[in-house]
């Protein structure tokens, strides 16, 4: 699943048909390393997002707006200073390299006409986007770069830009035969391996599939490839070089069963796509259901494979929830460090805990012994290390040890203080090991919130909670928090509402203010999770419902990555709140159970 040059190459086609000529409207930066282009274009409005994210850099066209800082970053107001309303000249990548050149012309302040570019880097930890002038010296970075961080190259304003060849890659658009062969040749590897590893803009997945193209086994080594397996493989080069010339692309994205397993800007032949761009009549998509999704496909056996109308469409189908995800984790790292902390503090104490628990455990013993000592402690020579007496709890004889410089009534006082002692240490652990669970139960349900979390709203609900319990201070003035976060809404197959909360505050609100009597409350068995509520309005729920929000359940849970999670559910009514207990916890004394998977596709969120 990479983003590698074909994926440029297919993106650069698109965006020079939708947006040569266009212009640049509006200039937004929502993230510290993402932009948003509004442009006008003849077919009306388009947005464009660039994302230098070092763990998910995108480029794309989207329908989607994001809200922007009331402060634009300083890159960003450059931009809007030079850009605003140019118009965009051409759209290019150099060679294969997962490199975009957007080109745009405007008028400076004198009114001449200027050039200028903006690079977009699609390369993982190394991405960036960088504004160049025409004369090839860099304006500014979405992310500098000085000698510090990288001794190849400089991202600074004033010095000049160029791509750093550091991997020393044959270009696919200049490369010969006999190039292509003797560097295939001297890697000792794989032939899919050598081929990613010897050509610019070739990812793994790329090379395993022009290695089927051409009849080659992809893991076998170079060294057993004879003069026609490499012609062969240089053909099949040719032809992908021909298809990027001639903008022949057919994005797709292949399927191992729900999930998206691998997707490319050709037909994926190595999943059972046809070379002519078609699919299989075993994966076909759902007529008129616009472009597909998981649960629109009519699945094949094995891998399916789904064509897309645009790479832009693809890349925000298959990344769009990963880079909200990306970003909510992102902006939890704070509140999830201090969660971590102090439940990992907790759990240190509740294990000492346990261990200084387990070592009271032989104070009945010492009762005994001092009962017993009492009882026949006459029979006890003087100087004797032990005493054997009838244990008349059990009828059984036991030998007692015995201090020989003491009494026997003296050595029974022993035992009654050390049974004393330990009772007391017992009574007291006791206690304290219930609240520190109760802390530790508390943290992991805040955990898994954070887990659940996708939106900011959802964060600062949680962070008031963290607040709340005294693990966080409040910076300033104690103020009101606007609480805009809402729990999820599902309906289910039968037409029933279904509500699952978000965090421990949203958990409480729908259990005991939301939910009637006659509602039925859902909850992951013995593991934190969210609170779910199916509203029956008074109406017998059908079994696949029950499902369904059990289903629900077991995916906002911590279980999740379960195969199986035992749920448990009942009637709202019999689902009380202790007295001082913890946000979202509750006990049930009847309930029914079952195991569920923790797939919800299908379940339709409103």
């Amino acid at each position: 699943m990479a983003f590698d040059g074909l994926t440029i190459a297919n993106i650069a086609y698109e965006l020079n048909r939708e947006l040569t000529g266009a212009r640049l409207y509006k200039i937004a930066q929502p993230e510290a390393d993402e932009l948003l282009l509004t442009l006008k274009t003849t077919d009306g409005q388009k947005r464009l997002l660039i994302s230098a994210d070092a763990s998910l850099p995108l480029v794309y066209l989207t329908d989607d707006n994001k809200p922007s800082p009331m402060t634009a970053p300083n890159f960003c107001m450059l931009l809007r200073k030079h850009l605003q309303n140019g118009r965009i000249t051409g759209i290019s990548q150099p060679g294969l390299e997962r490199i975009l050149h957007i080109d745009v012309e405007h008028l400076d302040e004198m009114g001449d006409l200027c050039r200028k570019t903006l690079v977009i880097e699609i390369m993982g930890k190394h991405s960036n986007v960088i504004f160049v002038n025409g004369d090839g010296t860099i304006l500014d970075s979405i992310k500098h770069v000085s000698a510090a961080v990288s001794s190849v190259r400089e991202v600074l304003p004033g010095k000049p830009y160029f791509v750093a060849n550091t991997q020393d890659k044959l270009d696919l658009f200049a490369m010969t035969e006999e190039e292509f062969r003797d560097r295939l040749a001297s890697k000792p590897l794989p032939a899919y391996k050598a081929l990613y590893g010897s050509v610019t803009g070739i990812s793994p997945i790329l090379a395993q599939e022009l290695c089927h193209r051409a009849g080659i086994d992809g893991d076998r080594p170079t060294a057993a490839m004879d003069d026609a397996a490499y012609a062969k493989l240089f053909q099949v080069m040719t032809a992908l070089k021909a298809m990027i010339e001639n903008g022949s692309f057919s994005p797709c994205v292949a399927y191992d069963g729900k999930h998206p397993a691998e997707y490319a800007a050709i037909p994926l032949t190595i999943y059972g796509a046809r070379e002519d761009g078609n699919v299989p009549p075993s994966s076909q998509t759902v007529p008129g259901e616009g472009y597909p999704s998981a649960s629109q496909t009519v699945p094949g056996e094995g891998y399916r494979v789904e064509p897309f109308p645009s790479m832009s469409a693809l890349l925000e189908y298959y990344y769009a929830e990963k880079n909200a995800q990306t970003r909510i984790h992102q902006r939890s790292a704070d509140l999830r460090r201090v969660v971590q902390t102090i439940l990992e503090r907790n759990v240190k104490k509740y294990d000492l805990q346990l261990q200084q628990i387990k070592d009271t455990e032989k104070r009945e013993t010492y009762r005994i012994y001092g009962e017993l000592l009492n009882t026949y402690g006459y029979n006890a020579a003087p100087g004797a290390k032990s005493l054997e007496a009838l244990n008349y709890y059990t009828n059984e004889t036991i030998q007692i040890p015995l201090d020989p410089t003491l009494t026997a009534k003296e050595n029974a006082q022993r035992y009654f203080d050390r049974y004393g002692k330990m009772k007391r240490t017992y009574e007291a652990l006791t206690t304290l090991t219930e609240e520190v669970k109760a802390e530790i139960d508390h943290l992991e349900s805040i955990a898994t919130s954070l887990e659940i979390a996708q939106k900011e709203e959802d964060l600062t609900q949680i962070k008031e909670e963290l607040i709340e319990s005294g693990y966080i201070h409040r910076k300033g003035p104690a103020k009101k928090v606007k609480v805009t976060s809402k729990p999820f809404h599902y309906v289910s197959s039968d037409g029933f509402d279904i509500y699952v909360g978000k965090n421990n505050f949203q958990n409480d609100q729908l259990t005991f203010q939301f939910a009637t009597g006659n509602d039925w409350w859902f909850h992951a068995k013995k593991i934190p999770g969210s609170h779910v509520i199916v509203k029956t309005e008074g109406k017998e729920l059908p079994d696949r419902t029950f499902e369904e929000a059990a289903r629900l359940a077991a995916y906002y849970s911590k279980g999740r990555e379960q195969d199986k999670v035992e749920i448990d559910y009942v009637q709202k009514k019999h689902v009380k709140k202790p007295s001082g207990a913890k946000p979202g916890f509750v006990v049930y004394y009847t309930n029914f159970s079952m195991a569920v998977p923790s797939d919800i596709t299908g379940l339709i969120q409103q």
